[in-house]
């Protein structure tokens, strides 16, 4: 493996003589009770990319007989929810009495528009034993149009997902078109997000968007002359014909889409309006928000 210097947190700099990368970001780690994620967005530095506004990378978590994901019920309004796990398995229930197992290479879409309610567990069967669960949870910002839309909740199995095999490097087209193939995951604006395994030394060039970050998953990745460390992201510079190249065995996605303008982030909720989230506080401190068929007893309380 070749050696290069680490870059800095938000570093910016040319690369081959054409700036191709406008920041790096880190993760910061956050706790959720039995175990971590990596938070990448939002951050201090940037908020979103595209219309993504928040990215979780959960584990990989080993956790023995008896313990497990618990994450009671809690609210969202004006976004969705992406769910994609590498590893593992998560029992979703929501307020509009969906209950769906995900695994490996699913996605599970909440659409919350005007405000649902929805918990993530784990099936007895796979509690009971040792476990892993790795995986992403991402979410969506929603036109201002679509913010109060009705919500809705959709599965689409791994094998609706349209897989292609460019220069030898698998690729998945999980949201949006690339690579001539287009997902079948319903979308609100223009929305990009790919899952792509490397070997050492392939190649890769990145499809074009209005915006775009690419997160290193595991391994490491050459960008021109610069070393991408595993679990950092970078946001990339509308230049064409960026390419990176694995410099070890590696696992990338890239997010990206069309810019939605400015949006306001407190706890679960993400809004055009700050007067709508201030609104969406005081209906679950009041319990108006709907229940989750299935998971009525427990709910996560408003943060002090």
């Amino acid at each position: 493996m070749r050696k290069a210097e680490p870059l800095a947190e938000h570093e910016r700099g040319p690369i081959h003589g054409e700036e191709v990368m406008e920041m790096l970001l880190l993760p910061h780690e956050k706790d959720l009770g039995g175990f971590s994620v990596r938070r990448l967005l939002p951050s201090a530095k940037r908020r979103m990319v595209g219309p993504w506004v928040f990215f979780d990378h959960m584990g990989p978590a080993d956790f023995p007989p008896g313990q497990g994901i618990t994450v009671r019920p809690h609210p969202h309004i004006n976004l969705a929810t992406v769910t994609y796990l590498f590893e593992g398995e998560i029992l979703h229930r929501d307020s509009l009495g969906s209950l769906q197992p995900i695994v490996p290479g699913d996605i599970n879409l909440m659409v919350a528009g005007r405000g649902i309610v929805h918990s993530e567990r784990e099936r007895p069967e796979i509690t009971a034993t040792a476990h892993r669960q790795h995986g992403l949870q991402l979410w969506l910002a929603l036109p201002e149009a679509d913010e109060e839309i009705e919500p809705a909740f959709h599965h689409y199995p791994s094998g609706d997902i349209p897989t292609r095999t460019i220069d030898d490097v698998r690729v998945r087209v999980m949201m949006g078109s690339a690579y001539g193939v287009t997902s079948p995951v319903r979308t609100f604006a223009d929305t990009l997000y790919v899952d792509a395994q490397l070997n050492t030394g392939q190649r890769l060039a990145m499809p074009n968007a209005s915006e775009r970050a690419l997160y290193v998953v595991s391994g490491g990745l050459r960008l021109g002359s610069m070393i991408l460390p595993e679990h950092s992201m970078v946001i990339l510079s509308p230049a064409s014909n960026v390419s990176v190249e694995a410099d070890t065995d590696s696992r990338i996605v890239l997010i990206g889409g069309e810019p939605l303008g400015e949006r306001f982030i407190d706890w679960n909720f993400v809004s055009s309006r700050k007067e709508r989230i201030e609104q969406a506080k005081a209906d679950w401190r009041a319990r108006r928000f709907p229940l989750v068929p299935g998971d009525e007893e427990e709910f996560i309380p408003l943060p002090d």
